[in-house]
Protein backbone atom coordinates (compact mmCIF):
# COMPACT_ATOMS: atom_id res chain seq x y z
CA UNK A 1 0.00 0.00 0.00
CA UNK A 2 1.09 3.36 -0.85
CA UNK A 3 0.53 6.70 0.90
CA UNK A 4 0.57 9.69 -1.63
CA UNK A 5 3.88 8.05 -2.57
CA UNK A 6 4.97 6.68 0.61
CA UNK A 7 4.86 3.29 1.86
CA UNK A 8 2.51 2.80 4.95
CA UNK A 9 4.23 -0.61 4.90
CA UNK A 10 8.32 -0.34 5.30
CA UNK A 11 11.31 -2.57 5.79
CA UNK A 12 11.65 -2.93 9.49
CA UNK A 13 15.04 -4.64 9.15
CA UNK A 14 16.11 -1.86 6.72
CA UNK A 15 15.21 1.03 9.30
CA UNK A 16 17.03 -0.90 12.23
CA UNK A 17 20.17 -1.67 10.65
CA UNK A 18 20.16 2.36 8.82
CA UNK A 19 19.41 4.34 12.01
CA UNK A 20 21.08 1.91 14.51
CA UNK A 21 24.11 2.80 12.82
CA UNK A 22 23.81 6.46 12.44
CA UNK A 23 22.71 6.40 16.48
CA UNK A 24 25.37 4.98 16.79
CA UNK A 25 28.29 6.76 15.80
CA UNK A 26 26.32 10.16 16.58
CA UNK A 27 26.02 8.79 20.41
CA UNK A 28 22.73 10.36 19.97
CA UNK A 29 21.50 10.97 23.82
CA UNK A 30 17.48 10.08 24.63
CA UNK A 31 15.36 13.70 24.90
CA UNK A 32 12.88 14.17 27.71
CA UNK A 33 10.96 17.24 26.42
CA UNK A 34 8.88 18.72 29.14
CA UNK A 35 5.68 20.82 27.89
CA UNK A 36 4.46 22.79 30.42
CA UNK A 37 1.82 23.64 28.74
CA UNK A 38 -0.73 26.66 30.16
CA UNK A 39 0.69 26.19 33.70
CA UNK A 40 1.51 27.54 36.46
CA UNK A 41 0.09 30.92 36.90
CA UNK A 42 2.65 32.56 38.66
CA UNK A 43 6.42 33.72 37.71
CA UNK A 44 7.24 32.37 41.14
CA UNK A 45 5.42 29.05 40.61
CA UNK A 46 7.25 28.63 37.39
CA UNK A 47 10.71 29.71 38.94
CA UNK A 48 10.23 27.38 41.98
CA UNK A 49 9.38 24.43 39.61
CA UNK A 50 12.03 24.61 36.94
CA UNK A 51 14.39 24.75 40.37
CA UNK A 52 12.86 21.65 41.44
CA UNK A 53 13.56 20.06 38.18
CA UNK A 54 16.83 21.14 37.60
CA UNK A 55 18.12 19.26 40.90
CA UNK A 56 17.87 16.28 39.24
CA UNK A 57 19.52 17.34 35.87
CA UNK A 58 22.82 19.04 37.34
CA UNK A 59 25.98 17.89 35.39
CA UNK A 60 24.29 15.15 33.64
CA UNK A 61 25.50 14.24 30.39
CA UNK A 62 24.26 11.31 29.64
CA UNK A 63 20.76 13.00 28.17
CA UNK A 64 18.84 15.91 26.73
CA UNK A 65 16.58 17.54 29.04
CA UNK A 66 14.20 20.57 27.40
CA UNK A 67 12.13 22.25 29.45
CA UNK A 68 8.81 24.65 27.40
CA UNK A 69 6.84 26.94 29.90
CA UNK A 70 4.72 29.25 28.53
CA UNK A 71 5.87 32.12 26.62
CA UNK A 72 6.11 34.48 29.43
CA UNK A 73 7.99 32.87 31.49
CA UNK A 74 10.36 32.33 29.14
CA UNK A 75 13.11 35.43 29.67
CA UNK A 76 12.87 34.55 33.61
CA UNK A 77 13.38 30.79 33.48
CA UNK A 78 16.43 31.58 30.40
CA UNK A 79 18.45 33.66 33.43
CA UNK A 80 18.43 30.62 35.62
CA UNK A 81 20.46 27.90 33.69
CA UNK A 82 22.75 27.71 31.38
CA UNK A 83 22.52 23.59 31.16
CA UNK A 84 19.13 22.41 30.68
CA UNK A 85 17.76 23.33 27.10
CA UNK A 86 14.81 26.31 26.19
CA UNK A 87 11.87 25.31 24.21
CA UNK A 88 9.00 27.27 23.63
CA UNK A 89 5.56 26.01 22.55
CA UNK A 90 4.89 27.39 19.69
CA UNK A 91 5.90 30.25 16.89
CA UNK A 92 4.61 32.12 14.76
CA UNK A 93 5.15 32.29 10.44
CA UNK A 94 6.16 35.52 10.06
CA UNK A 95 8.68 37.66 10.79
CA UNK A 96 7.09 40.77 11.75
CA UNK A 97 3.89 42.59 11.24
CA UNK A 98 0.19 43.44 11.88
CA UNK A 99 -0.10 40.02 13.98
CA UNK A 100 -1.89 40.43 17.09
CA UNK A 101 -0.65 38.24 20.09
CA UNK A 102 2.02 36.15 17.70
CA UNK A 103 5.47 35.79 18.54
CA UNK A 104 8.19 34.65 15.44
CA UNK A 105 11.00 32.41 15.59
CA UNK A 106 14.08 35.27 15.12
CA UNK A 107 11.99 36.69 18.86
CA UNK A 108 12.64 33.01 20.16
CA UNK A 109 15.94 32.82 18.87
CA UNK A 110 17.03 35.98 20.12
CA UNK A 111 15.40 35.24 23.37
CA UNK A 112 18.07 32.29 23.88
CA UNK A 113 15.13 29.66 23.11
CA UNK A 114 16.81 26.47 21.35
CA UNK A 115 13.80 24.18 20.58
CA UNK A 116 9.75 24.89 19.39
CA UNK A 117 6.86 22.77 20.05
CA UNK A 118 5.03 22.55 16.70
CA UNK A 119 1.73 20.77 15.47
CA UNK A 120 0.86 19.55 19.02
CA UNK A 121 -2.73 17.98 18.94
CA UNK A 122 -4.07 20.25 21.15
CA UNK A 123 -3.28 23.40 18.63
CA UNK A 124 -4.35 21.37 15.83
CA UNK A 125 -7.38 20.39 18.02
CA UNK A 126 -8.59 23.99 19.51
CA UNK A 127 -6.71 26.46 18.11
CA UNK A 128 -7.62 24.79 14.44
CA UNK A 129 -3.59 23.97 13.27
CA UNK A 130 -3.82 23.20 9.33
CA UNK A 131 -0.82 21.22 8.09
CA UNK A 132 -0.82 24.13 5.91
CA UNK A 133 0.04 26.48 8.71
CA UNK A 134 1.83 24.19 10.67
CA UNK A 135 4.38 23.43 7.54
CA UNK A 136 4.63 27.35 7.37
CA UNK A 137 5.95 27.19 11.19
CA UNK A 138 8.15 24.35 10.93
CA UNK A 139 10.00 26.82 8.05
CA UNK A 140 9.77 29.91 9.77
CA UNK A 141 11.81 28.09 13.01
CA UNK A 142 13.87 26.08 10.72
CA UNK A 143 15.04 29.26 8.63
CA UNK A 144 15.52 30.85 12.10
CA UNK A 145 18.12 28.35 13.47
CA UNK A 146 15.86 26.87 15.82
CA UNK A 147 15.00 22.98 16.35
CA UNK A 148 11.57 21.72 15.65
CA UNK A 149 9.81 18.85 17.56
CA UNK A 150 6.92 18.23 15.38
CA UNK A 151 3.83 16.47 16.79
CA UNK A 152 1.98 14.32 14.68
CA UNK A 153 -0.34 11.17 15.63
CA UNK A 154 -3.01 9.64 14.34
CA UNK A 155 -7.10 10.02 16.26
CA UNK A 156 -8.58 6.80 17.70
CA UNK A 157 -11.11 6.04 14.78
CA UNK A 158 -8.07 5.51 12.61
CA UNK A 159 -5.90 3.71 15.53
CA UNK A 160 -8.81 1.16 15.55
CA UNK A 161 -8.50 0.05 12.11
CA UNK A 162 -4.78 -0.98 12.75
CA UNK A 163 -0.87 -0.19 12.68
CA UNK A 164 -1.48 0.59 8.76
CA UNK A 165 -4.29 2.71 8.92
CA UNK A 166 -2.02 4.84 11.39
CA UNK A 167 0.85 4.41 9.16
CA UNK A 168 -0.87 6.22 6.33
CA UNK A 169 -2.51 9.13 8.34
CA UNK A 170 0.90 9.96 9.82
CA UNK A 171 2.80 9.53 6.64
CA UNK A 172 0.57 11.70 5.47
CA UNK A 173 0.81 14.75 8.02
CA UNK A 174 4.26 13.89 7.89
CA UNK A 175 4.11 14.95 3.47
CA UNK A 176 2.10 17.79 4.06
CA UNK A 177 3.83 19.11 7.27
CA UNK A 178 7.19 19.12 5.94
CA UNK A 179 6.52 20.01 2.49
CA UNK A 180 9.23 22.42 1.01
CA UNK A 181 12.20 21.56 4.20
CA UNK A 182 15.25 22.17 2.68
CA UNK A 183 17.76 18.93 3.26
CA UNK A 184 20.27 21.17 4.83
CA UNK A 185 17.76 22.01 8.09
CA UNK A 186 16.26 18.39 8.49
CA UNK A 187 19.42 18.07 11.15
CA UNK A 188 17.45 20.11 13.45
CA UNK A 189 14.55 18.02 13.20
CA UNK A 190 12.73 15.96 15.89
CA UNK A 191 9.36 14.31 15.34
CA UNK A 192 7.29 13.45 18.45
CA UNK A 193 4.70 10.78 17.61
CA UNK A 194 1.70 11.26 19.51
CA UNK A 195 -1.61 9.73 19.14
CA UNK A 196 -4.30 12.00 19.61
CA UNK A 197 -6.59 9.14 21.77
CA UNK A 198 -3.70 9.11 24.66
CA UNK A 199 -3.10 13.09 24.80
CA UNK A 200 -4.05 13.98 28.54
CA UNK A 201 -6.51 10.33 28.93
CA UNK A 202 -4.43 8.24 31.31
CA UNK A 203 -4.46 5.97 28.09
CA UNK A 204 -0.46 5.23 26.66
CA UNK A 205 0.48 3.47 23.59
CA UNK A 206 1.60 -0.20 23.44
CA UNK A 207 5.47 0.49 22.97
CA UNK A 208 5.56 -2.29 20.40
CA UNK A 209 2.94 0.17 18.26
CA UNK A 210 5.15 2.59 19.30
CA UNK A 211 8.51 1.17 17.78
CA UNK A 212 6.63 0.34 14.44
CA UNK A 213 5.50 4.14 14.41
CA UNK A 214 8.90 5.37 15.25
CA UNK A 215 10.76 2.96 12.71
CA UNK A 216 7.86 4.12 10.00
CA UNK A 217 8.63 7.55 10.91
CA UNK A 218 12.20 7.69 10.36
CA UNK A 219 11.59 4.97 7.13
CA UNK A 220 9.71 8.08 5.72
CA UNK A 221 12.56 10.49 6.82
CA UNK A 222 14.58 8.82 5.14
CA UNK A 223 13.18 8.88 2.01
CA UNK A 224 11.63 11.84 1.63
CA UNK A 225 15.19 13.74 2.76
CA UNK A 226 17.42 11.17 2.96
CA UNK A 227 17.86 12.18 7.22
CA UNK A 228 19.25 8.83 8.54
CA UNK A 229 19.19 9.52 12.85
CA UNK A 230 16.31 11.24 13.14
CA UNK A 231 15.56 11.79 16.99
CA UNK A 232 11.68 10.81 17.36
CA UNK A 233 10.30 10.91 20.72
CA UNK A 234 6.98 9.23 22.00
CA UNK A 235 4.32 11.83 23.92
CA UNK A 236 1.17 10.23 24.86
CA UNK A 237 0.80 10.18 28.61
CA UNK A 238 3.78 9.52 29.55
CA UNK A 239 4.23 8.63 33.94
CA UNK A 240 6.92 7.28 36.12
CA UNK A 241 4.50 3.83 35.29
CA UNK A 242 5.18 3.68 31.80
CA UNK A 243 8.37 5.44 30.74
CA UNK A 244 10.90 3.27 31.39
CA UNK A 245 8.49 0.44 28.86
CA UNK A 246 9.16 3.74 26.13
CA UNK A 247 12.38 4.82 27.06
CA UNK A 248 14.02 1.26 27.25
CA UNK A 249 13.23 0.56 23.69
CA UNK A 250 16.20 1.70 21.42
CA UNK A 251 13.93 2.57 18.41
CA UNK A 252 12.36 5.41 20.19
CA UNK A 253 14.66 8.71 21.29
CA UNK A 254 12.74 10.12 24.16
CA UNK A 255 9.42 11.25 25.33
CA UNK A 256 7.40 14.31 25.31
CA UNK A 257 6.06 15.16 28.35
CA UNK A 258 2.75 17.01 29.37
CA UNK A 259 1.12 16.66 32.66
CA UNK A 260 3.63 14.59 34.00
CA UNK A 261 6.43 17.67 33.41
CA UNK A 262 4.87 19.66 36.43
CA UNK A 263 4.93 17.38 39.18
CA UNK A 264 8.54 17.80 40.43
CA UNK A 265 8.54 14.19 42.18
CA UNK A 266 6.72 12.37 39.26
CA UNK A 267 9.32 14.35 36.77
CA UNK A 268 12.41 13.64 38.72
CA UNK A 269 11.50 9.69 38.67
CA UNK A 270 10.97 9.82 35.07
CA UNK A 271 14.36 12.09 34.66
CA UNK A 272 16.23 8.79 36.64
CA UNK A 273 14.74 6.69 34.19
CA UNK A 274 16.35 8.26 31.62
CA UNK A 275 19.57 8.83 33.20
CA UNK A 276 20.06 4.81 33.94
CA UNK A 277 18.83 3.79 30.54
CA UNK A 278 20.75 6.17 28.56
Amino acid sequence: MRTNGIHANLSSDFVLRKFAGENESNNMKKLLVANWKLNPQTLNEAKKLFKEVSNFKIHDPRFELVICPPFVFLSDIRNLTSEIRLGAQDVFWEHKGAYTGEVSAEMLENLGVEYVIIGHSERRKWLKETDEMINKKVLAALGAGLKVILCVGEPLTIRKRGLTAAKKYVGAQLKKDLKKIPKSQTPRLVVAYEPIWAIGTGKHDNPSGTVEMTKFIKHVSCIMYHVSGMRVLYGGSVNSGNAEMFLEKKEIDGALIGGASVKPKEFGKIIKIAQRLS
